[in-house]
């Protein structure tokens, strides 16, 4: 993985690794049902982040290095399947 990426998403990690110790206490304390949601959202957001990262590291690193060696239907493919996961987030 592209060390800027990584470090990046390890920082994000990181952080919602804090968020979500939150929300537990939130659940145990049994705060506001609209408060949980509404952190539970964030959190969502914020994994959606890191996959974002973690796919442009496999775009400019793993599809450029199969398009340049000749694999183009097999990078075809990971795009497509990237894709496809995408639309079912919506």
């Amino acid at each position: 993985m592209r060390k800027d990426l990584q470090a990046k998403a390890v920082r994000r990690l990181k952080i919602i690794e804090g968020q979500i110790r939150g929300l537990q206490k939130m659940v145990e304390e049994e705060s506001y049902c609209v408060d949980v949601i509404t952190q539970a959202s964030a959190i969502k957001e914020a994994l959606s982040g890191v996959e974002d990262l973690i796919l442009e590291n496999h775009l400019s690193t793993h599809v450029i290095e199969q398009i340049k060696g000749g694999k183009q239907e097999q990078a075809i493919k990971e795009i497509l399947k990237v894709y496809k996961l995408a639309q079912k987030k919506k």
